[in-house]
C-alpha cells in the first residue's frame, strides 16, 4: 500500500507540472525496486489523473460541447503524438528510451527551454488566439514528450509561451490537451489488460485511481493559481538540478 500511495503522489503531482512524469515514476521504480509498477497499477494510476482533468475542468468540457472549433482544433493538436506514440509502442522502440542518461539530458535540456520561453512576457489567449496553426504547432512539439524526461506539460508549456501565449493560458492549455491524450492511454491499457486475462478490479487498483486522482486534482488546482503570481523558475531551478545530479551518477 505504502508502494501504491508513493506511485500515486508521483503521477499525481508530474502528470501536470513541467517535470515529467514518466521519468520520475522510472527513477522512483528503479531507486526503490518497487513491485508495484506493472500494468494494472499504471493504467489506474493514469484513470486516476485523467478523471481528475475532466472533473476540473468540467465547464471547458461543456464549452467543447458547444463550441465545435475548438474541439477540432484540440483533437488536432492531439493526432501528433498519438500516432507517433502509436509506432513507438507498436514496434516496441518506448524501451530504447527509458534510460536514465537521456532522461538525464531532456531534464535538463528541456529545463532550459522552459526558462527561456517564460522569460518574456506574453499577450496571447486561449480565447482569442487559439488557432489551426497554433494546434499544429503546439501537437507537433508534443511529440517530444514520448522521450521519458521532457514532460508533456513542459513542452507544451514551453510550445505556447514561445508561441506568445500568457503564463496562464499556456499551462490551461496543456492540461486540456492531456485530455485526450490519458483517454487513450487509458483506453489502451484498459484494453491491453482485458487481452491478458489480468483485469481483476481490487482494492489496491480503487486505491491507486482513487490517491491518483486526488494528488492530480489538486495539483491542476494549485498549480493554475501559483503561476498567476509567479513565473515557472522554480520548476526550471528543479529540472537542472536534478538533471545535473542524474547525469553526474551516471558519468562518475
Amino acid at each position: 500500500m505504502v508502494e501504491i500511495f508513493i506511485l500515486s503522489i508521483v503521477q499525481g503531482i508530474t502528470e501536470f507540472l513541467p517535470i515529467s512524469s514518466s521519468s520520475h515514476l522510472i527513477l522512483i521504480t528503479k531507486y526503490f525496486d518497487f513491485s508495484n509498477q506493472q500494468l494494472s497499477i499504471d493504467v489506474a494510476l493514469h484513470v486516476g489523473s485523467f478523471m481528475a482533468v475532466i472533473v476540473f475542468f468540467r465547464n471547458d468540457m461543456l464549452i467543447f460541447l458547444k463550441n465545435k472549433s475548438l474541439l477540432l482544433k484540440f483533437v488536432v493538436a492531439s493526432i501528433p503524438v498519438l500516432v507517433v506514440g502509436f509506432f513507438l509502442i507498436k514496434y516496441d522502440l518506448v524501451r530504447y528510451l527509458r534510460n536514465v542518461e537521456i532522461i538525464g539530458w531532456t531534464t535538463l535540456i528541456f529545463g532550459i527551454l522552459l526558462y527561456v520561453s517564460d522569460k518574456f512576457k506574453k499577450r496571447n489567449t486561449l480565447k482569442n488566439n487559439f488557432s489551426i496553426k497554433i494546434a499544429i504547432l503546439i501537437g507537433l512539439m508534443q511529440i517530444l514528450s514520448l522521450v521519458p524526461g521532457v514532460s508533456r506539460s513542459g513542452i507544451t508549456i514551453t510550445g505556447a509561451r514561445f508561441l506568445s501565449f500568457k503564463r496562464y493560458d499556456s499551462a490551461k492549455i496543456s492540461f486540456l490537451l492531456s485530455v485526450p491524450t490519458l483517454a487513450i492511454i487509458s483506453l489502451y491499457g484498459i484494453k491491453n489488460l482485458v487481452e491478458s486475462n489480468d483485469f481483476k478490479f481490487s482494492f489496491i487498483i480503487l486505491f491507486s485511481i482513487l490517491f491518483s486522482y486526488l494528488f492530480s486534482y489538486f495539483t491542476i488546482k494549485y498549480f493554475l493559481k501559483y503561476i498567476k503570481k509567479f513565473s515557472l523558475n522554480i520548476f526550471v531551478f528543479y529540472r537542472i538540478i536534478l538533471g545535473s545530479i542524474i547525469l553526474i551518477s551516471v558519468y562518475l
